[in-house]
């Protein structure tokens, strides 16, 4: 199996690579940068550039081209579909950037590659753009802004984003829980009733959604892995403490036995078919715990916020960014796309027809886009988008992860204390970042 996505991964990036010949050059033969940077219609030159990102079910990007191309005549955008198994668009984009493909102009980015595309090279730094155009970055999901910040500089924008929920049973619980100590005591009291088996459920496999909790739980604490510098932070009673406190929960008696197995299928399933009380998931749960045909929970359900540690809530942030290839012969052109796409009337139109949770916050005040996601209303929806924290944002992510994911599950399986898993942790971060 790893043979054969090898050799996709390679199929796809020599293809991005080979039609740079054909596709990336434009009809201004690299002439693209001359004129005013504020105003990229100020050329006659017509422009194409090229957009990757894995496949549009809803429709809304083609949208969203078409109000861009309708607003600048000059510049057309093709659309370059790569796989929607996030691995394999990495590796792609790895394989062609690492060619210096200039094949393709703008890409979205998983939240948790901009660091590892900043320190390899692939991506430009949007400074100059941001301050040139005067764009409001106090506007944006904080969370989500800093995901895509490195070594100082900006080098993505958000384009919509993603956290951690809490969702809960109405018919059983009143009001959820505010700090992790009442949820544990209402998991308690709580399960078992109502046809119920578990108190919570969520994800303590060792894989990334495992990273993604224990950041919540750590976060929420006042810890940190990585600090904002990349220095390796992990080592403090901060974390110690919100470590201990996910230990407690995943090995208490109204866990699954086999919670060390949970992804996010699995709680879902769990919770809609009404085992749990309570359920730690993304926003799609709500939808999924609301549908007549699947699920035994319908106008059952509530959302809030995680609950908090002493420092307060604390939600992984997920979801996706917009980036500009370093390589690109249309940087200026690529950003005015990144602009509009980012800005209010692109990502208005991704929420009305995406579903997509905007990163711009007055958007949740917008009339048209509430009407499109009545979810989006909900008070513990906004203040879990509010609160969501980026997970350790590092140039070798996938190392760093890989270290949390052995240590922590170390950890609920009684094989490491949080002194240990923490100690552990700091040598082999450090070690990973010579």
């Amino acid at each position: 199996m790893k043979r054969i996505n090898f050799l996709f991964v390679f199929v796809l990036a020599f293809a991005l690579i080979l039609s740079a010949c054909s596709s990336s050059g434009g009809s201004d033969k690299g002439t693209a940068n001359k004129g005013n940077d504020k105003d990229s219609n100020s050329t006659s030159k017509e422009v194409t550039i090229v957009w990757a990102h894995g496949k549009d079910t809803t429709g809304a990007d083609q949208k969203a081209v078409e109000a861009f191309e309708a607003a600048h005549p000059n510049i057309h955008v093709k659309v370059q579909e790569m796989p929607n198994d996030t691995g394999q668009q990495h590796d792609a984009y790895v394989t062609a950037f690492n060619a210096k493909s200039s094949s393709i102009d703008v890409i979205n980015m998983d939240v948790i590659w901009p660091a590892e595309f900043a320190q390899a090279g692939y991506t430009l730094p949007l400074d100059r753009f941001i301050q040139q155009d005067n764009v409001d970055l106090s506007q944006y999901n904080q969370g989500a802004l800093s995901a895509a910040q490195f070594n100082g500089k900006q080098w993505a924008m958000p384009l919509y984003v993603d956290a951690g929920l809490l969702f809960y049973r109405k018919d059983i619980v009143k009001e959820p829980p505010k700090t992790w100590d009442e949820l544990i005591a209402d998991a308690k009291k709580y399960q078992g009733k109502n046809g119920t088996k578990y108190g919570i459920v969520f994800q303590a496999k060792q894989y990334e959604g495992l990273v993604c909790n224990a950041v919540e739980y750590v976060t929420g604490y006042g810890g940190k892995f990585i600090d904002k510098d990349n220095n390796v932070v992990v080592n403090s009673p901060e974390t110690i403490k919100g470590l201990n406190k996910m230990k407690e929960i995943a090995t208490s008696k109204f866990v699954p036995d086999n919670i060390t197995t949970f992804t996010e299928p699995e709680t879902e399933t769990a919770f809609i078919e009404g085992q749990a009380v309570f359920a730690r998931n993304w926003p799609y749960l709500w939808a999924s715990s609301n549908d007549k045909e699947k699920s035994k929970v319908v106008g059952k359900v509530g959302v809030a916020p995680l609950p908090s540690g002493d420092n307060g809530s604390a939600s992984a942030l997920g979801g996706w960014m917009m980036g500009i290839n370093k390589y690109s012969k249309h940087p200026k052109e690529a950003w005015e796309f990144v602009k509009f796409m980012t800005g209010v009337e692109g990502e208005k139109i991704e929420a009305i027809n995406g579903g997509k949770a905007p990163t711009i916050n007055s958007l949740y005040q917008d009339e048209e886009v509430l009407n499109a996601n009545p979810f989006f209303k909900e008070k513990g929806f906004q203040d879990a988008i509010a609160n969501a924290t980026s997970r350790p944002v590092a140039p070798n992510y996938q190392e760093i992860s890989n270290i949390i994911q052995i240590h922590v599950s170390k950890l609920l399986a009684g094989q490491e204390s949080s002194e240990q898993a923490v100690a552990n942790m700091e040598k082999e971060m450090k070690a990973a970042q010579k």
